[in-house]
């Protein structure tokens, strides 16, 4: 059987550098949903800011985070590698104002469009409650020059990210949490006085975490060595090529965004409540996506693309399948606590102030149903990216549109029977084909790689998770009068249950002799002289 790739030592450090940032960002995160679910509840007010903030931040995805930062990194790696300093700094700088000016363009016609947008993307249950369409339009308004701040927030990770800084970058969505809770706070005890209502100042306050995001990476950026030289050329070869590898992932991700606009449409004509109830869930599901999935994506993406560069294909294919491994190992055991601990971790996180039992419960559905997707969903932020370094991306843009064709199908078919688990289950469901699509077609592409020794991690952590799962389901008949019986008595149950299962799958995993695991071990002994 094979070793674990060379470079997973590295990754795995990069990562967990990332993934302790992610945590800080993503706990500073649900302490956002929290001021939401105190102040707001799931309802009339949320439910417009859902539907107004899915609008920039689904650009954001499609310009930004997404189709942006994975073609910006593969070519700027490309640049550091074989161009020199001063041509890859001259891309940079030339990349910055081409997007800074592009995204300010997309913003303006957003605001003034913003009322007809809203209107597309909502039912007419939705637009029949009286001042539900007008809030949500000044909401979207206020949040669209979101979209360039966090845009250039990602172009500014991609080059940290390749110059192999990777915490400050991760913190960065740390600080728009901060700045939405400590400005939309602020803001919305202030608008009443302004007789606007108070969820306007959430808008702001999104505006201003925005721009800190931005911000708090600058000092980093230049202690890197980047010099910034504007310019604007639009026949440069490294734009030309950042522009002709984002063009079909564009494609390829708007599928993705269609399926969140058309789960949108969709959950407007459901209850009221529907749109905020998957919101929450889904802000707790992207909690292991974020320290997993995007850890190891931020992690593997430079050694990727440096390996890419280097037409080093051995290494690149050994780094692939361990990092596929160890995404494995912490996605499927997140899955599966999701799955059993969804109703007490929705409870002691969101159940305060507005958001009462019922929100709960529906809560605590969706996100089980988005469990479901887990490990699909940060596989697929690790495969993609490889695609990217390849110059192969009409493969996800294939995977992208036979995803939202199976989610359109299956929420059609199930909606009447599941109401909104519908659309948590369904992009889910969809999530899992298109990653067994990619997975087919990067095997081909790749030559082949070690598929015995990727499912021998598997089969390990698939035991490791069931013991985690007997574990969790016989502490929760043990806790739960405790649990139910007071606030404290809730969060010490999942205190115990989160740690314990965390232990036994830890454990359990080291007993079967998982490599990687094993192998960090060995070197936190070695280190530490254990």
């Amino acid at each position: 059987m094979k070793k674990p790739s060379q470079d997973t030592g590295k990754i795995a450090r990069s990562a967990g550098t990332v993934g302790v940032a992610v945590m800080c960002s993503r706990i500073l995160g649900l302490v956002r949903e929290q001021v939401f679910a105190v102040f707001f509840g799931a309802g009339f007010a949320f439910d417009a800011f859902v539907v107004a903030f899915r609008i920039p931040n689904l650009l954001r995805d499609l310009f930004g985070e997404g189709a942006l930062s994975a073609a910006f990194v593969a070519v700027f790696s490309d640049y550091e590698t074989n161009k020199g300093e001063k041509a890859t700094w001259a891309l940079a700088g030339n990349v910055l104002v081409f997007i800074g000016i592009l995204l300010s363009c997309l913003t303006l016609l957003g605001v003034f469009f913003a009322e007809r947008i809203v209107g597309f993307m909502v039912e007419a249950e939705f637009e029949a409650i009286p001042g539900k369409v007008e809030l949500t339009t000044l909401l979207s308004m206020i949040m669209f020059p979101f979209l360039i701040f966090i845009s250039l927030s990602s172009v500014v990770m991609g080059i940290l990210n390749t110059r192999g800084r990777f915490f400050i970058p991760a913190l960065a969505s740390g600080f728009f949490n901060l700045g939405s809770i400590v400005g939309g706070v602020g803001f919305a005890l202030l608008m009443p006085r302004f007789g606007q209502p108070p969820i306007v100042g959430m808008a702001i306050g999104t505006l201003i975490g925005g721009l800190l995001q931005l911000g708090c990476q600058l000092p980093a950026l230049f202690k890197a060595g980047f010099v910034f030289m504007p310019r604007l050329d639009l026949r440069h070869p490294g734009l030309r090529r950042i522009l002709k590898l984002m063009a079909p992932a564009v494609i390829g991700l708007a599928p993705l965004q269609i399926n969140v606009l058309i789960n949108t449409y969709f959950a407007s004509s459901l209850a009221q409540g529907s749109l905020s109830w998957l919101s929450y869930a889904f802000r707790l599901f992207w909690l292991p996506v974020g320290l997993f999935g995007v850890a190891l994506s931020t992690a593997t993406l430079p050694v990727i693309a440096r390996y890419a560069a280097l037409k080093d294909m051995g290494n690149l294919r050994e780094t692939y399948a361990s990092s596929l491994t160890l995404a494995f190992s912490l996605t499927i055991p997140a899955s599966v606590g999701l799955m059993l601990l969804g109703e007490p971790i929705t409870r002691v996180i969101f159940q305060h102030g507005s958001f009462d039992s019922l929100a709960t419960t529906r809560t605590a559905e969706a996100l089980s149903c988005y469990a479901v997707g887990l490990f699909a969903y940060s596989s697929v932020k690790i495969m993609v990216p490889v695609f990217y370094a390849l110059d192969e991306t009409r493969y996800p843009v294939l995977g992208s549109f036979l995803t939202m064709a199976v989610n359109v199908l299956l929420v059609w078919l199930t909606i009447g029977l599941l109401q909104h688990k519908a659309l948590a289950l369904s992009i889910s469901c969809a999530m899992i084909l298109n990653f067994l699509f990619l997975s087919t077609v990067l095997y081909r592409k790749l030559g082949g790689y070690s598929l015995r020794y990727l499912f021998a991690g598997l089969g390990k952590v698939l035991g490791a998770s069931l013991g985690m799962a007997l574990w969790l389901a016989g502490l929760h008949y043990l806790l739960a009068p405790f649990a139910l019986a007071s606030f404290p008595g809730s969060v010490a149950a999942l205190v115990v249950s989160v740690a314990t299962g965390g232990a036994i799958y830890g454990v359990t995993l080291y007993a079967l002799g998982f490599k990687e695991l094993t192998m960090l071990v060995e070197r936190a002994r070695q280190r530490f002289g254990w």
